[in-house]
């Protein structure tokens, strides 16, 4: 059989050369006809203006006229002695660990209460946590606008009332507070979101599995550290991933509620900082040199996550 076989593959091999296959035309046409609009409006949208935002940081330009004033890395020489950009990337990077640390686990409690829990009404309880997510990130911001007013705003009006003596805050104006309110709005806002896609990753969780581990003698924590957990791993891993880029990205939310970096340009983060010293004031060249930043910075941790972290879930 297994000579057989080998005279099989010599005919067929001998058939190839002499009567080489032909180009099916209609299949990659039709291929191309859908891969080919895509593609353009790729390289129209992203990577095009992305070359384009690296030549225009090579040069002091203001946006108007030609590129006449090459300064080479000038601009990001100036990037590395301003001291306010500086602290745009440790607040990004700071916003980044809090998102990691608290947001998401609370959007995983959330999610075991309303989704595995027997708490009553839980169908209203998912509505009213996931609400937040629904409103843009302007009315978001409007809406904190009045909870943090210095005067009469529902948060020093609130911990007024459950604490005596106590006095008002000014929540945005206070070097010491003012990242940490910006991040509780950014919790309020976006824990929905991943409370919703725990909880549409419990829906995988075989719960004759965790049954079956209760019975074994493990207690709720040791189910849920032994059995749920691990197998929440690709959406725990997929929400990480999320977490950090936008951090990164964040800018609607924080220029409304800071004004753009206030007080004294301690609040700022990266993208707010390129809108405040790059594009406000006409320095297109400046800016382009903070996108780059920018850009390389999620464009590092997405392909090091991807290939790290994320491969075992392309994998499976």
């Amino acid at each position: 059989m297994s000579a057989l076989g080998a005279q099989v593959r010599t005919i067929t091999r001998q058939r190839d050369k002499t009567h080489p296959r032909r180009f099916n035309f209609g299949k990659w046409g039709t291929i191309s006809l859908f891969v080919l609009p895509g593609m353009l409006l790729f390289i129209l949208f992203v990577l095009i203006p992305i070359a384009k935002a690296a030549q225009y940081s090579l040069y002091d330009w203001d946006g108007f006229g030609p590129l006449t004033e090459y300064v080479k890395f000038g601009n990001y020489d100036r990037l590395n002695d301003h001291k306010p950009f500086r602290s745009a990337i440790s607040h990004s990077f700071f916003i980044m660990f809090l998102s990691l640390t608290v947001q998401l686990p609370l959007a995983m409690m959330l999610a075991l209460l309303v989704g595995r829990g027997k708490l009553r009404g839980r169908k209203i309880f998912r509505m009213i946590l996931f609400v937040p997510f629904v409103f843009s990130e302007i009315i978001t911001a409007l809406i904190w606008m009045y909870v943090f007013h210095p005067g009469e705003g529902l948060a020093n009006v609130a911990f007024g009332t459950l604490i005596p003596g106590f006095e008002g805050q000014t929540w945005l104006g206070d070097r010491d507070l003012v990242m940490y309110s910006l991040f509780a709005v950014l919790t309020w806002k976006y824990f929905g979101f991943y409370m919703i896609l725990y909880m549409a990753g419990l829906q995988g969780v075989s719960k004759e599995l965790e049954e079956a581990a209760r019975v074994d003698g493990a207690n709720e924590l040791q189910v849920l550290r032994y059995v749920t957990l691990p197998l929440l791993g690709s959406t725990i891993r997929l929400t990480i991933y999320l977490s950090v880029l936008g951090s990164f990205q964040q800018f609607a939310i924080a220029w409304i509620l800071t004004r753009g970096g206030s007080p004294a340009n301690s609040s700022h983060l990266i993208s707010t900082y390129l809108y405040k010293f790059g594009i406000k004031t006409f320095r297109l060249g400046y800016g382009s040199s903070v996108a780059v930043v920018l850009f390389t910075i999620s464009l590092l941790f997405s392909l090091g996550y991807q290939r790290i972290v994320l491969r075992r879930d392309y994998a499976d």
